[in-house]
């Protein structure tokens, strides 16, 4: 049997559009000689739905869509993710279910039983787990359905075993001899290489081949990466479709067992996935909310030089606006540095000086804050005259503002609310610093050329709020707070085990005391594209009023 894995990008909620991708995507396969098409997880609503699953119009909407897919069933059978309604008086309103399609009409229905509530995942409070399901026959081969989560039944959490069952398993006892699974698997880097790793030992497990088809694309913060592939019995991966973009892979049943293994992607993945990650984020985030282009401020930083690069590739170069603000404590090569990144990407480039409005600030201000040192108040009303007018660009223009704020400084508050984290995209919130570099890099050798300037990349980090100021004035090197950022947050060491692995006691304290206090922050931050496995976003919640640990 041939089978096409089919890759789409779902907008969410936007049923009528993602039905006809579907609709065009089963043609294609069927033109190409498949017998089954298998599409991702919630693939005709988009995933994640969140609260538009608690209404019962989209809900209704969403069933008439499979239908109208069965209908274009003739001659080829599809497999794919939708919100079935719970009709029973008592548990959640929907499931998450899968469906097989063929002969013009919904054949079978699956529900998905492990329901992940965990970092990004909230579906307890959505779906009603499935019960314990049978195989269903197409042709003479009996295929086990799953939904993403029914997959990751042997992965920890926490250091323990979420589940009690194993749907997968299951399957496998009950006769089915392909395992399919549909998922909406989100991307981190080192998510590919974590994923495969699980599907060979499931596969390894069950003694059973399986079919892994996932979403691409990103929504909100989310990236989904695709890469579906084929694990065979033994283990080994023998068909991969691409990342980050939407794809229509063929592979035939029969010839899963003796296809050559493919090599295994990197533990450690390489900057140019990362990047490609994140050029997807912004140009679906920009797309499916209808902007037509994007401004940001170029400080002559690294920060802005990358998501100004990056945002290029996304979106076009003409669709890209980035703005010089400088003010009395600019430096000149940071207006040049600017300048020159914004020649050579070639996006427009205007020069808005601050200092008519930073002046008017001080004036307004100095009654009351007569007889007061100045100090960050003075500082901060800078980064708030470059967020009040590129947030008057970004209205009378139309265009996304993306901030430029980097994961470490997030992390620890080195950033002014209402000033540089106004904007409607946070592209690197997610990067850490030290990746940022690497990043830019990166963008260079690949251009085989300096886009990113080399002096943005040489020069030591400042915010430029005051004369000779430098990141480091307040905090440690950025390589030694990002090892200490990625062991406390994403790693959630403990502040007594990072001591004994060796960081300064008193340096420890000082971090762990800021990441908490800039909790409030954080909180009124744009969306941010998340790339590593613990993000600053709604997959992290934390109090605001709260004692530091």
């Amino acid at each position: 049997m041939k089978i096409a894995l089919i890759q789409t990008n779902p907008t969410v909620g936007d049923i009528a559009g993602n039905t006809a991708a579907l609709i065009s995507r089963l043609a294609e396969a069927r033109a190409a000689g498949a017998r089954l098409a298998v599409f991702c997880e919630q693939a005709i609503l988009g995933y994640p739905a969140k609260d538009l699953l608690l209404r019962r119009e989209v809900i209704a909407r969403n069933v008439a869509a499979l239908h109208e897919l069965a209908a274009q069933t003739r001659g080829i059978a599809a497999i794919v993710g939708f919100a079935e309604p719970n009709d029973r008086p008592v548990g959640r309103p929907v499931y998450n279910s899968v469906a097989l399609l063929d002969g013009g009409r919904v054949a079978a229905v699956r529900r998905k039983r492990l329901l992940p509530t965990y970092d990004v995942f909230d579906e307890a409070r959505y779906f009603e787990p499935g019960e314990p399901q049978q195989p269903v026959v197409l042709d003479g081969l009996s295929l086990g359905l799953t939904v993403c989560e029914d997959l990751w039944s042997r992965e920890e959490v926490l250091d323990r075993p979420l589940y009690a069952c194993d749907p997968m398993a299951e399957l496998a006892a009950a006769g089915a001899e392909l395992l399919i699974n549909v998922s909406a698997s989100p991307y981190w880097a080192g998510k590919q290489s974590r994923r495969l790793e699980l599907l060979s030992r499931q596969a390894r497990a069950i003694g059973r081949p399986i079919v892994f088809v996932n979403q691409v694309g990103a929504n909100d913060e989310l990236i989904f990466d695709g890469a579906s592939c084929v694990v065979n019995a033994a283990g080994d991966c023998v068909a991969r479709a691409p990342s980050f973009s939407e794809a229509v892979c063929i592979v035939d049943s029969a010839a899963i067992a003796g296809a050559k293994a493919l090599p295994a992607p990197a533990a450690q993945p390489d900057e140019g996935e990362v990047h490609d990650a994140l050029v997807l984020g912004i140009r679906d985030y920009a797309r499916k909310c209808g902007f037509r282009g994007a401004v940001l401020g170029l400080s002559g930083g690294i920060d802005s030089a990358l998501v100004a690069a990056l945002a290029a590739e996304a979106l076009g170069a003409e669709a890209v606006r980035g703005v010089s603000m400088p003010s009395r404590f600019s430096s000149d090569h940071s207006v040049r540095d600017a300048a020159a990144l914004a020649a050579n990407l070639g996006i427009r480039y205007d020069t808005i000086p601050i200092e008519p409005l930073h002046a008017a600030a001080e004036r307004t201000l100095a009654a009351v804050f007569a007889g007061r040192a100045a100090d960050v108040a003075e500082e901060n009303m800078q980064a708030r005259a470059r967020g009040l007018i590129l947030m008057a660009l970004s209205n009378k223009f139309g265009e996304l503002l993306l901030t430029t704020g980097n994961k470490s400084e997030l992390a620890v508050g080195y950033c002014t609310l209402y000033g540089d984290m106004c904007g409607g995209l946070a592209v690197i919130s997610d990067v850490p610093k030290t990746l940022v570099y690497r990043l830019a890099r990166h963008i260079n050798a690949r251009a085989g050329r300096d886009l990113i300037p080399r002096s943005s990349l040489e020069k030591p980090p400042s915010a430029e709020l005051r004369p000779n100021q430098t990141d480091q004035d307040t905090l440690p090197p950025y390589e030694l707070l990002d090892r200490l950022l990625e062991r406390y947050e994403e790693h959630l060491a403990d502040p007594a085990a990072l001591v004994a692995e060796g960081f300064d006691p008193a340096l420890v304290a000082r971090v762990v005391r800021m990441i908490h206090f800039s909790e409030y922050k954080r909180r009124q931050a744009a969306p941010g594209l998340k790339v590593t496995g613990r993000a600053f976003g709604f997959g992290r919640r934390m109090p605001i009023a709260a004692a530091v640990p």
